[in-house]
């Protein structure tokens, strides 16, 4: 897929002097629930309404939506306000209908996005259409298969593309829901930067009281618009209940939000630099939690040698290690001095955490 232009040009016809905003519940419930959500959105940030008509869910027997009577109720709700109307869709069946009801934005859920089969029914029941596609990425840290989804979307002719980041799958336990693993958006903004990139921080965090957070630190990297789930009552929400806000809350998040600039009188140094550094803040926060994790394991080491009546330090084991990483150091451009300066430390931190363990 090449980098073109018209696929930003949809997100720049707006014209919004905010980042982009799609707002709604994460499930339509009743017709009076959508049409309430949507008068209460009219006069906020928001420019689409979201509203989940189809559920997939992870097992059998939970709300999967209301159907197609749901596309009806959000045809009054645009009738009525005038904002934008999106929902999801996983297969030729609700691209079809969702066409018939003028719906004007058709997102792909990560579910969906796993599957290339699936993708390439949307994609050539979409073929040449001029509604907006957007492209959640897939459940598992894969981008590639995020790619690969618009690229078949692309490949229909279809040019109003976008990009959703609403996290990954782990089964490591976070303080997120779906952990960001921004890098790999990074990744993707940074290969194609006129591919507008938004971010679902509900997903995200699954948390309400995180929602800014996760929004700010993607308007910090330079996101071009947040997908918010919002609903009137969120305690009593169908589906997802802990991470949807209400409109009133939604919108003293987005007056709270820092937007920052593209460039300054003094060029585009200070954008760059933000933008370099919340990099440098999610690496540094990706190193504690893996360091965290690894002195987990030396813990576990301890346990076992204690067992099994064994010394701690393990002078041949530990040449190994630090004969391979200061040759995995070099080939990634890191001086012999610093892998054993940090490696040391990391070594004594672990001895330390096994020690701990054997004499307890």
């Amino acid at each position: 897929m090449k980098d073109d232009k018209q696929m930003r040009k949809w997100l720049d016809d707006f014209s919004l002097p905010h980042p982009l905003v799609i707002a709604g519940p994460c499930s339509a419930e009743t017709e009076e629930q959508v049409l309430q959500i949507a008068r209460e959105l009219k006069n906020s940030d928001a420019t689409i309404y979201r509203a989940g008509i189809w559920k997939p869910r992870t097992r059998p027997g939970g709300f999967e939506g209301v159907g197609a009577i749901g596309l009806q109720w959000l045809q009054k709700a645009k009738a009525e306000t005038g904002l934008l109307m999106a929902v999801e869709v996983a297969n030729a069946t609700h691209v079809k209908l969702a066409l018939e009801h003028d719906i004007d934005v058709l997102w792909i859920g990560a579910r969906t996005t796993v599957n290339p089969f699936a993708v390439q029914e949307i994609a050539d029941a979409l073929a040449n259409t001029d509604k907006i596609v957007l492209v959640k990425n897939p459940v598992n840290p894969d981008l590639g298969l995020w790619l690969g989804g618009v690229e078949r979307l692309y490949n229909a002719g279809i040019k109003k593309l976008g990009v959703v980041h609403r996290g990954f799958s782990t089964y490591e336990k976070t303080k997120y829901r779906n952990t960001p693993e921004w890098q790999i958006a990074i990744d993707l903004q940074s290969r194609f930067p006129d591919l507008p990139l938004i971010c679902d921080p509900s997903h995200i965090s699954g948390r309400r009281d995180m929602i800014q957070e996760v929004s700010q630190q993607a308007l910090d990297l330079n996101y071009d618009g947040l997908m918010i789930e919002t609903h009137i009552n969120p305690d009593e929400a169908w589906s997802d209940a802990k991470q949807q806000v209400t409109p009133t809350v939604l919108k003293q998040i987005l007056k709270d939000l820092r937007v920052r600039q593209l460039s300054t009188e003094a060029g585009d140094f200070n954008s760059e630099m933000l933008k370099l550094r919340a990099n440098i803040d999610i690496d540094d926060s990706k190193l504690l939690e893996i360091l965290g994790h690894r002195m987990k394991i030396a813990e576990q080491i301890g346990a076992l040698k204690k067992a099994n009546n064994i010394a701690v330090l393990q002078n041949k084991r530990w040449n190994e290690v630090l004969e391979k990483m200061i040759l995995e150091g070099e080939q990634k451009g890191l001086n012999e001095e610093f892998i054993l300066r940090i490696f040391k430390a990391i070594h004594e931190e672990s001895i330390s955490h096994q020690r701990k363990i054997m004499n307890s």
